[in-house]
C-alpha cells in the first residue's frame, strides 16, 4: 500500500487529488521513463458525472504495477511509500503517468 497523490483532475475517481477507486494499476510494461507509464485505472469524467459512487477518497491505496523496469515493482506490486500520478489535463489513461517511476 502506498500514499497516492493524483493530479488527473478529469478522472472520475479523483476527489481532492486522492483516489476513490480503492486500487489502481500502473501500466507501461516496457517503460524506461516516467512519461512511458500510465494509470490504467483512469476513467474520464463525463458531463455531470460525479466521482465514484463511494465518494470516499483514500490517501493510502493498493497499487498494482506492470512496469518491469521500475525499482518499486516487486512481483507486480508497488513498494514505493508515496506515488504521484500526473496528468492534470488528461482525457485518457495514455495522458497520465507515474511520476514516481525510477528505473532499476
Amino acid at each position: 500500500m502506498a500514499e497516492l497523490k493524483c493530479k488527473a483532475e478529469h478522472c472520475v475517481y479523483n476527489k481532492d487529488n486522492y483516489c476513490s477507486k480503492g486500487d489502481i494499476m500502473v501500466g507501461g510494461k516496457n517503460a524506461v521513463t516516467s512519461e512511458e507509464t500510465r494509470c490504467e485505472s483512469f476513467a474520464q469524467k463525463r458531463g455531470d458525472a460525479m466521482s465514484n459512487a463511494t465518494c470516499h477518497p483514500s490517501r493510502i491505496i493498493s497499487i498494482d504495477c506492470e512496469v518491469a523496469k521500475c525499482v518499486y515493482n516487486a512481483n507486480y506490486k508497488c513498494t514505493a511509500e508515496h506515488v504521484d500520478i500526473s496528468g492534470s489535463n488528461a482525457d485518457t489513461s495514455r495522458e497520465t503517468s507515474c511520476s514516481t517511476f525510477k528505473e532499476k
